[in-house]
């Protein structure tokens, strides 16, 4: 499966946006947008003049994809899906992707970002109603409990994971049930709890032409 294998902080940079891709990481000292906060390359700090339409549109689905780790052949689809869906076609969107298993083991505090998720859900180390799931886009339904399986609770990625993610904190529409290292996923999240600096009808324009 095709994957984006370089460097984290350099994605961060180029959205002028902190992404938090890295985990603990980005909240020290270490973290690369901190200390170069312009975008990469040889002209990366010269990058300035008039922005246009389109290229509004092209960086916010940029970020949105970065923020969550698709490609753009899958981010397509989850496009089309939620353009024939009901309701705000970008809103519908964001919550499809709120949706996958990796986002919501990070959410859940299993893992310190959703790229070390995916690797988590790949290794069989997460069960989803009881049923082994390795697949990190899978897509998550109201109800549905994701549980670290018994023989993974040791595993030292995941206990760090969870002892830091105060710091961050869960999410309203999920209940995490930290000593039996199980989560539920209540309810589907609204525009408004999702926090994150996006303006997803930029997205919906750029598909639509």
């Amino acid at each position: 499966m095709a994957r984006y294998t370089g460097s984290s902080c350099r994605l961060c940079r180029r959205e002028n946006l902190k992404l938090f891709l890295k985990g603990d990481r980005c909240y020290g000292d270490k973290c690369a947008f901190e200390r170069r906060p312009y975008a990469p390359g040889q002209h990366g700090q010269r990058r300035s003049g008039k922005v246009s339409d389109y290229q509004l549109q092209l960086r916010e689905k940029q970020k949105v994809k970065r923020i969550y780790g698709v490609l753009e052949r899958q981010f397509r689809r989850y496009y089309y899906r939620a353009d024939k869906q009901k309701g705000i076609t970008g809103t519908t969107l964001l919550i499809l992707l709120e949706s996958r298993l990796d986002n919501v083991v990070y959410r859940m505090g299993f893992a310190s970002s959703r790229n070390q998720a995916r690797q988590l859900i790949r290794h069989n180390h997460f069960s989803v109603n009881g049923k082994k799931v390795n697949i990190p886009s899978y897509q998550i339904k109201v109800g549905d409990v994701v549980e670290v399986k018994e023989d993974s609770r040791k595993v030292q990625s995941i206990m760090d994971s969870m002892e830091t993610v105060v710091r961050r904190g869960i999410p309203s529409w999920i209940e995490l049930d930290k000593e039996n290292f199980r989560g539920t996923f209540k309810a589907l999240p609204t525009r408004e709890d999702l926090t994150m600096p996006v303006q997803e009808q930029l997205i919906v324009e750029l598909y639509s032409k």
